[in-house]
């Protein structure tokens, strides 16, 4: 038998590899999750690129606890141990053995101490794609900034929401625009397990992409107020159109084009007939929930099919002033006072240039704008919050478990 000449090592490719890194594919869904690995430097080697050295004690034991969490959170979620609709596995024993993080990496690649079975590999591979998608959770810069980023975009809004002596909710600007509100409601913070759910199952899997931590839903008496609230909010710069990330627009709510053609004939027939502000609005009021607009085909595959609302995401720029920055001053005039004194002669020479005074960037929101009977259906039966939650963690597990349910025919 002829011999492979070695040169040709050198010349073969990975095409998963290459097809992941030009498809546009995420590395979630590959089969094979890692490049070979077939030694610990190559691990070692692997993770300094990732961002980790698994040299240093300290980040060796981060990684090891994203581990333990990645084992517990496919337990509670995908497994029916902690999920009753989840899949009829348990985890392996040898993943509760092991202690050493870089035989994890080894393991999915085949190339462990003592050879794994097909099934242990797809194992390990399940418990990286969880670890990275943590990682992904855990790693955002800008959420140790969210108590700031919650109160300057909800403040926008509690500018012009406000309740009257009978408790009615209206939202009105001082030029006396007012529109009856059936309710208001602000989506603080998502919990870190909702998180690491939707990156699970979204393509791009990084937490720069999750544009719903902070939401806010406005319901309206009728469909024509969800539309006056939606030109209140612009009219007034609650939301900047310019700011507004067009991908993630959608409207089930009514069909504007439809809208806009036939309105013309409503105000030819106002302006022949004669008719009041009120025969006006009732007339508006029925035309508009003639407009009932189609779904598209890029409607989210978690929604409900009768799900109706205008949905679209802004961004807001947000001011951070660094509260260190303020009281270091106060101290360094303190220092000024005493400035033979040794501590007050190394606190005035302190270099605070790398100290940012003041941090701005974009956060985004959403908003939901929709009408009462709208909002009634969509919080029964299939269109309700908790189907759409067990949607997108049946979705996640069917991904993330996607080889292991093949190979176990499940």
């Amino acid at each position: 038998m002829t011999q492979r000449p070695d040169f040709l090592a050198q010349h073969l490719f990975n095409w998963e590899t290459l097809h992941l890194v030009c498809s546009g594919q995420s590395s979630l869904d590959a089969k094979n999750y890692l490049t070979e690995m077939f030694d610990r430097d190559q691990v070692y080697d692997f993770l300094g690129g990732y961002g980790f050295d698994l040299k240093n004690p300290v980040e060796n034991a981060e990684l090891f606890g994203n581990y333990q969490e990645a084992i517990q959170f496919i337990k509670r979620y995908f497994l029916k141990e902690g999920n009753p609709e989840g899949l009829p596995l348990s985890v392996p024993s040898f993943l509760y053995t092991l202690t050493d993080i870089s035989e994890l990496f080894l393991l999915a690649t085949g190339k462990a101490g003592s050879k794994p079975n097909l099934e242990e590999e797809l194992w390990a591979g399940v418990v990286l794609k969880v670890m990275h998608t943590i990682l992904h959770a855990d790693k955002d810069l800008r959420y140790r900034y969210f108590s700031v980023i919650q109160q300057q975009i909800f403040d926008r809004f509690y500018k012009y929401v406000l309740r009257d002596e009978e408790n009615n909710l209206w939202i009105k600007n001082d030029h006396g625009f007012v529109i009856q509100l059936i309710d208001f409601q602000t989506k603080a913070k998502k919990t870190r397990e909702s998180i690491i759910i939707k990156l699970l199952h979204k393509q791009e899997n990084v937490a720069e992409e999750l544009f719903d931590r902070i939401g806010v839903r406005i319901v309206t008496k009728s469909k024509v107020d969800s539309l006056r609230v939606l030109k209140f909010l612009v009219t007034n710069y609650v939301v900047m159109i310019n700011n507004i990330k067009p991908s993630r627009s959608q409207n089930t709510l009514v069909d504007l084009d439809m809208l806009k053609r036939r309105k013309n004939t409503l105000l030819k027939n106002c302006y022949r007939q004669g008719w009041d502000e009120t025969r006006y609005l009732k007339e508006l009021e029925m035309l508009v929930e003639q407009c009932v607009p189609q779904r598209s085909s890029e409607h989210n595959q978690h929604s409900s099919q009768e799900y109706r609302a205008i949905h679209f995401t802004g961004r807001q720029l947000i001011k951070y002033r660094n509260p260190f920055m303020a009281h270091f001053n106060e101290i360094r005039k303190a220092a000024l006072q005493d400035k033979e004194n040794p501590i007050a002669k190394q606190l005035l020479a302190l270099d605070t240039t790398p100290i940012s005074r003041d941090v701005r960037f974009f956060y985004p929101f959403e908003v939901q704008i929709t009408d009462e009977l709208s909002h009634q259906q969509n919080t029964q039966g299939e269109a309700s919050h908790q189907e759409y939650k067990k949607s997108q963690v049946k979705s996640a597990m069917r991904r993330i478990f996607k080889p292991l349910i093949e190979l176990k025919g499940l």
